[in-house]
């Protein structure tokens, strides 16, 4: 399974149907928080992640999943690229970085690369 957390609904919508669209199974989530409460996560095989978000924002969420022990491959999506947010989330562990707008091949091809394919 593959979550997806962004706080822009029609992202998520257009993330899922691309994902979908390839045989994977997707879950969404508004929120950092909303991600945390889910009670699916031993079945996550990736995480798509958006960097800024009300709340607990992408990194946060990267690090505290660091910081649990967490070995879901994170790949982070962002609007703001900026090479310091780069480096601060593929230093935290994330697998990719893909600025906004991304392309549909590029996204599954890290989505991809992160379960191993």
């Amino acid at each position: 399974m593959v979550c997806v957390v962004d706080d822009d609904e029609s992202l998520r919508r257009s993330v899922r149907n691309l994902l979908s669209s390839v045989g994977f199974r997707v879950e969404t989530f508004a929120s950092a928080e909303e991600f945390l409460e889910s009670t699916h996560r031993a079945d996550i095989g990736c995480l798509v992640l958006d960097l800024r978000m009300a709340g607990m924002n992408g990194l946060d969420l990267l690090r505290h999943l660091a910081a649990t022990g967490s070995r879901i491959p994170v790949i982070i999506l962002t609007a703001h690229s900026d090479e310091e947010a780069r480096r601060q989330s593929l230093g935290a562990g994330a697998v990719a970085f893909l600025g906004k707008p991304f392309r549909s091949d590029a996204l599954l091809d890290a989505v991809r690369t992160a379960l191993g394919m």
